[in-house]
C-alpha cells in the first residue's frame, strides 16, 4: 500500500468555493490524489457541495470532513446521505464504491 494524498477544502465559503474549488479539485484529481474533503458550518451544507463536486470529477473519492448531524433531524441526515449516494451513482462518472 502506497502513500495516499487528500485535499481538504475546509469550510465551504471560508476556504475556496465555487469555480476556485472546482479547479483545485480537478488539479488534485489530475495529479492522482486519492480524495477530497469538504466541511460544513452553519450557513453551508456539505452534502450539496459534494454533489456539486461529484458532477465535475471522474475518479477522486469525496468525503465529508464535518457534517453537523446535531444540526439536522436524524431522518434529514439519513436522507441527505442517501440522496448524495444516489445522485453520484446515477449522474456522475464517479463509481459508487469511490465515495468516501
Amino acid at each position: 500500500m502506497g502513500l495516499k494524498l487528500g485535499l481538504n477544502l475546509g469550510y465551504w465559503g471560508i476556504g475556496p468555493a465555487g469555480e476556485e474549488a472546482a479547479e483545485l479539485v480537478l488539479a488534485a484529481e489530475g495529479m492522482g490524489y486519492e480524495s477530497v474533503w469538504a466541511a460544513e458550518s452553519y450557513g453551508s451544507d456539505v452534502v450539496s457541495v459534494l454533489a456539486w463536486l461529484a458532477a465535475r470529477t471522474e475518479k477522486i473519492n469525496l468525503g465529508a470532513a464535518i457534517m453537523q448531524v446535531p444540526a439536522r433531524p436524524p431522518a434529514a441526515a439519513a436522507m441527505a446521505g442517501a440522496t448524495i449516494w444516489r445522485t453520484i451513482s446515477t449522474y456522475s462518472r464517479v463509481r459508487p464504491q469511490g465515495f468516501a
